[in-house]
């Protein structure tokens, strides 16, 4: 039996735009650890359940034109997470590659399934009625997941089989998305290659 790849999977990324200035750093091997500070008391949030249902170690520091709104911070942070989980992955040898789950919380359901393929698709069918959790805009969290998949160079399929809460909607995504990430890239002890007929991913 092979056995898969021991380098660490950590990555750092940095991102300075006229808009925002973020600093991230992940391990995906860790245990859900490090701080997170967006100066959005939601997106936070949610980044902390991320961070503990994938047990990714997850530490962000952001600073961004909150003043304007939240739009462009959100939108960064999801394009440096999944610049660092495709750095962390490498050539993707020895991962999974899919991972999948079915998320249950209070009165919604949510499927998430991912690709870590090294190709870039996004569908998302979650629909959330408020416009509005609180300050934050819940049409960021489409936003968040499409910059994170574009940037994972990854196919994320978001689905809501039903739900009411905004809240609960958005973390119940959260949750089964981290859930399903953390899946497809656990290391797989049966196999050291890259999963692909093709040799490359």
């Amino acid at each position: 039996m092979t056995q898969p790849t021991s380098i660490p999977r950590q990555a750092s990324v940095e991102r300075k735009t006229g808009e925002t200035q973020i600093s991230l750093t992940l391990n995906l091997d860790g245990s859900g650890e490090g701080a997170r500070a967006s100066g959005i008391g939601f997106l936070d949030h949610m980044l902390d359940l991320f961070a503990r249902h994938s047990m990714i170690d997850l530490s962000l520091d952001a600073k961004g034109d909150l003043h304007v709104d939240d739009h462009h911070t959100c939108e960064d942070i999801g394009i440096v997470l999944g610049q660092a989980v495709h750095e962390a992955l490498g050539d993707r040898r020895g991962v999974r590659r899919y991972g999948h789950f079915t998320l249950p919380m209070d009165e919604c359901l949510v499927t998430t399934s991912v690709d870590m393929g090294g190709r870039y698709a996004f569908e998302y069918q979650a629909p959330i009625a408020a416009s509005k959790i609180g300050t934050f805009d819940s049409e960021l969290v489409e936003h968040f997941w499409q910059s994170f998949a574009a940037n994972a160079h990854c196919n994320l399929h978001v689905v809501l089989h039903h739900g009411r809460n905004a809240h609960h909607i958005s973390e119940c995504i959260f949750k089964a998305s981290a859930r399903a990430i953390r899946m497809a890239v656990e290391l797989d002890p049966r196999q050291n290659q890259v999963p692909s007929t093709k040799g490359v991913l």
